[in-house]
């Protein structure tokens, strides 16, 4: 029996080796072509199907923008809890009206009935453990004081945000607050 009347029992992936005793499969180097492109195609439909999701919780926040957008969030339902844990003991805030710190800007806060607001040109800026957030906001809302509600500006306003991180997780060091000068 010689070796092509051996090869005629033998499956193909064999039979062109003529070698009855051969492990080589011709399918594997087309197999081998499609593993990247199946593997490009699992990334691409990955970034497609999951997309970004927002924050809802600062300790969900991944950077400048995430922080900023939760703390409207939580300013806007209330929860002072929240509001006041994301200031720094520290803290500092500039507005047209002057100079205010941590218990002074959450005794304004308090007086605010938030409607609704709008972020945008946000910008942020990280600095090791320091994140510099800044953006423009447009206030919907009402100031409840003890002289009758006012209405919140409803002109952009440009603010800025220094967040830093603590071992408590991030919290705002300083915040500054100015009117447009196109009211």
């Amino acid at each position: 029996m010689t070796i092509e009347s051996e090869n005629e029992f033998l499956p193909p992936s064999n039979r062109s080796q003529n070698r009855p005793d051969s492990r080589y499969n011709l399918a594997m180097p087309r197999r081998l072509t499609l593993a990247p492109l199946l593997m490009y195609l699992m990334f691409v439909s990955a970034c497609t199907f999951y997309g970004d999701r927002p924050a809802r919780a600062f300790s969900e926040a991944t950077g400048g923008e995430d922080l900023e957008r939760v703390f409207w969030k939580e300013l806007k339902a209330a929860n002072w809890v929240q509001v006041e844990r994301s200031l720094a003991s520290n803290y500092s805030g500039v507005t047209p009206s002057g100079m205010l710190d941590r218990s002074a800007t959450m005794e304004q806060y308090r007086t605010w009935q938030l409607k609704d607001y709008a972020l945008g040109d946000l910008q942020t800026e990280l600095n090791g453990t320091t994140i510099v957030v800044t953006y423009t906001i447009t206030l919907h809302g009402t100031i409840g004081g003890p002289g009758g509600a006012q209405t919140l500006p409803t002109a952009p306003q440009h603010l800025m945000t220094v967040w830093q991180q603590q071992k408590s997780g991030w919290v705002a060091i300083a915040h500054s607050v100015s009117q447009s000068q196109f009211n």
